[in-house]
């Protein structure tokens, strides 16, 4: 198939790589004309504004943004809203709120443009591993797009088949779902990022108290000198915890026992918070994840060991590089 794509930053530029891998064609365009360049030479149709894009596009024309949340998004959506034609379609695979989501979805039909919201899960490790997607919108659209959303996802792979599971869609096994109407995709995984928060918090303060167990303020027999690396490493196999964040911190403390490298000063994305005002207005308790994003607030004023993994986690999936605190 054939999908315009606009940013091709982190996540951006390895969605084409990916989809091209796989045969589809790509026409690609940022404000970086590096990013533009650089995927030009490996196969893409790159194009200097977004009037070329869609000029570039076979009807039905599907364009793909993978921007920041917010003004990029709206902004770059509304343009591309004036140039598409009726039977088009837009998909919106960033991190936005899903009831802007909503409200697109609603806007867009009105000029017969289709639009679908995708969930993206992987970060820098996509175009290896393949992206986890959960898509919210028109279920014929959706189908329509299944090969380009076939090629993203990582595929049944090496994970053990759940037992007794029985199920008439087999998207879930391969690492993708149609959540449901617009909104839905970004809505799960909104509370997918809010759980994120919950995990990485939950390692974080776990190895500070590792990390601490030597303070001389404890008795001299209960000081413990533990190697957190090599802690790391073996919870990695077979243990309960195992994970991929998990794998992640074991990395970093390969690399870097102190985490000197890191500030410590934990940014939110929006997602936890989004999560939070979620699980207010549907009257759900919702401790630890509040606290997992009141404790990045905080990490911003007085950092601890534990924020420095925080920000190691951070980086080792997204590339997220933390400003260091003022």
């Amino acid at each position: 198939m054939q999908l315009g794509i606009i940013g091709l930053g982190r996540m951006g530029g390895n969605i084409a790589r990916r989809l091209m891998l796989d045969g589809h064609q790509t026409v690609v365009y940022d404000r970086n004309t590096d990013f533009v360049a650089a995927l030009g030479k490996e196969g893409a149709s790159g194009v200097a504004d977004l009037a070329a894009l869609v000029a570039g596009l076979d009807k039905p024309r599907a364009v793909w943004v993978m921007l920041p949340a917010g003004a990029p998004t709206e902004d770059t959506i509304a343009e591309l809203s004036q140039l598409l034609d009726a039977g088009d379609v837009i998909i919106d695979g960033g991190n936005t709120f899903y009831k802007d989501d909503i409200r697109r979805g609603q806007e867009l039909g009105q000029k017969g443009i289709d639009y679908i919201d995708v969930g993206t899960s992987g970060g820098v490790w996509g175009l290896e591993r393949g992206y986890c997607m959960m898509i919210g919108g028109d279920a014929k659209v959706v189908e329509r797009l299944d090969p380009l959303f076939a090629s993203l996802a990582p595929g049944i792979g090496s994970i053990p088949r759940t037992r007794d599971r029985v199920s008439a869609d087999e998207r879930a096994e391969r690492g993708y779902i149609h959540a449901g109407p617009p909104g839905a995709g970004h809505f799960v995984k909104m509370i997918h990022n809010g759980i994120e928060y919950g995990m990485m918090q939950a390692f974080a303060e776990g190895f500070d108290i590792l990390k601490t167990k030597n303070s001389p303020s404890l008795p001299e027999d209960q000081r413990f000198d533990l190697n957190l690396a090599d802690i790391a490493e073996v919870w990695r196999r077979g243990s309960v915890v195992s994970s991929w964040l998990l794998d992640l911190t074991a990395d970093a403390l390969a690399s870097d026992p102190k985490l000197d490298g890191y500030s410590g000063a934990v940014a939110d994305s929006g997602e936890g918070r989004w999560t939070i005002e979620a699980a207010m207005e549907q009257a759900v308790p919702v401790p630890v994840l509040s606290n997992s994003l009141f404790a990045r607030f905080r990490s911003r004023q007085q950092s601890t060991y534990g924020d420095k993994l925080l920000s190691a986690m951070r980086f080792g999936f997204g590339g997220h590089v933390e400003t260091p605190k003022k």
